[in-house]
């Protein structure tokens, strides 16, 4: 499958001011085909080492500082040369060896002519802590679940070939509507783990899907219990279950009650902390006023979460399939398409999403462009009525304002309504 990020990838190779990569990601998102899929396709060779299956790799980085010398062993291990430049050297699992994650610096300071890029599971959680790695010293790409655009060119090349046509106040003729809507549902449905998409692509059995993402919730949920930082694991896994009731409540604002009757922050905030850090949902706060620079107006302690991976939510949450595919109301459509959405927008922005809360109503986000505040609300069906949404234009004229839904793309006065399968698109289309 082709990956947004690869092009990313391209454009650090080719940069001269190039330093050592590392790749963050939550588990599974495909950190280690991508590493390798761009080795094969950009350099004449790559070599390979994985921290969690090779102990005896720890014991290079334990007693040696010298990236020369570090080189000399990678090569007698590898059974191959490493040049500089035509080899790239790959660290998978590098959390499980902090001594090479720390080795990175000497890479850029004495041998940057050599291209080393890392990764591993959990690694946010290990970079958000203060000297833990070389700042200053690294490129950080983070890599995402599927983007919508990037689940069509899988699994539909001749439909992606016209989303990728449309263009700013372009006419999107109803038979493409409908096509792109359909796959929309279908995201929802499997979301964008590779392995569930790539076994969408292969078997087309949304039982095998489901199967697949009932195994990932293992995964993490192991993961959680494996944790032996200084972060409570039971309280990680009290709040990654939780997530669903949340979204669930009319006010989607988190509740630490709700986590475990009388819970309180201090309870469960390094809990989410370690979540964020770990790519596994993603958190947005209120302001308290929607102006530049949003970042100013954050209310701490009122916060939306959000899961990373649309698909997963859709199937933590229950919801059948049908209720998706034969557009039926369902009571938590609101919350999944607004997870939706922010999960196309996370991390194409230069300032994350925000949300607006206060006694006359929400507004779903509020973005962030240079100066400019967009509003923006999201609606699952084709329904308009949005009073808050309508009051705050009305009073505040924005220059833009989006309207998220399954309505066709198109400017209903001061309002853009842009199609929920273009959510990734905004950009272009404002």
């Amino acid at each position: 499958m082709k990956r947004n990020a690869f092009s990313e990838l391209v454009k650090w190779k080719n940069n001269p001011d190039r330093k050592p990569l590392i790749i963050r990601g939550a588990r599974q998102v495909g950190k280690t085909w991508l590493m390798k899929e761009f080795g094969k396709s950009c350099y004449e060779s790559f070599v390979y080492f994985n921290f969690d299956e090779m102990e005896e790799l720890k014991s290079i980085f334990e007693t040696n500082k010298n990236p020369q010398r570090i080189i000399e062993l990678l090569t007698l291990i590898a059974g191959e040369r490493i040049l500089p430049g035509e080899t790239l050297i790959i660290f998978d699992e590098v959390q499980e060896c902090p001594e090479a994650l720390n080795t990175l610096k000497y890479f850029k300071e004495k041998a940057n002519d050599y291209h080393v890029i890392a990764a591993g599971s959990l690694l946010g959680t290990l970079l958000s802590q203060p000297k833990s790695y070389p700042v200053g010293m690294v490129n950080i790409i983070d890599l995402y679940p599927l983007y919508f655009d990037e689940f069509l060119e899988a699994t539909d090349v001749s439909l992606f070939a016209y989303y990728e046509s449309i263009r700013k106040d372009q006419v999107i003729e109803e038979v493409f509507h409908n096509r792109l809507l359909e796959a929309y549902s279908n995201y929802l449905i499997i979301g964008g783990m590779p392995e569930c998409v790539v076994s969408w692509v292969n078997r087309k059995d949304p039982a095998a899907v489901s199967q697949i993402q009932r195994e990932l919730i293992e995964i993490y949920e192991n993961d959680f219990s494996k944790h032996n930082g200084k972060v409570n694991s039971g309280r990680i896994l009290m709040v990654f279950r939780s997530i669903v009731s949340q979204l669930a409540k009319s006010n989607e604002k988190f509740i630490y009650g709700s986590v475990r009757q009388g819970g309180r922050a201090r309870d469960f905030e390094e809990a989410i902390e370690w979540l964020v850090s770990a790519g596994m949902i993603n958190r947005i706060y209120n302001v308290s006023k929607i102006e530049h620079p949003l970042a100013a107006f954050d209310k701490l302690d009122q916060f939306k979460l959000f899961l990373f991976d649309i698909g997963l939510l859709k199937h933590m949450a229950g919801i059948d399939n049908s209720a998706i595919l034969l557009k039926s109301s369902y009571q938590f459509k609101g919350p999944l398409t607004e997870n939706y959405v922010l999960q196309q927008l996370h991390g194409r922005l230069d300032v994350e999403p925000r949300y607006f809360s206060d006694k006359s109503g929400e507004i779903d986000f509020v973005l962030q462009y240079g100066t400019e505040i967009v509003p923006v609300e999201v609606k699952g069906g084709e329904d308009k009525s949005a009073p808050s949404f309508k009051r705050y234009i009305s009073e505040h004229h924005p220059e833009h304002a989006v309207r998220f839904s399954k309505r066709g793309y198109r400017k209903d006065g001061n309002i853009t309504n842009i199609p929920l399968y273009l959510a990734g698109k905004m950009n272009e289309l404002l």
